[in-house]
């Protein structure tokens, strides 16, 4: 009997091109706050997940939902002044 095995460098290969880029690490930069504001509202969510949300719950939740909207609205605005864009989100 042979054994299957995947080796690392089989599966991955190690390459220099593995580490992100500087501008790959600077639109991560940029939307850092789009990303945790999605994360509280997931944990916002996965909470209420196996009782009835009280009020407290669903102002949590509001919450959060309208600092995800608030982070894209800024990215949105951000992405349309870097290209000149006339107009916005708002």
């Amino acid at each position: 009997m042979k054994d299957i095995a995947a080796l690392q460098d089989t599966v991955t290969p190690w390459a220099d091109g593995l580490e992100p880029s500087d501008a790959e690490l600077n639109a991560i930069e940029r939307e850092m706050a789009l990303i945790e504001a999605r994360v509280e509202l997931l944990d916002a969510q996965i909470t209420v997940l196996d009782r009835t949300p009280s009020l407290l719950d669903e102002r949590r939740i509001r919450r959060a939902r309208n600092r995800v909207l608030a982070a894209r609205r800024t990215l949105t605005n951000q992405a349309a002044a870097a290209t000149g864009m006339a107009g916005g989100a708002a």
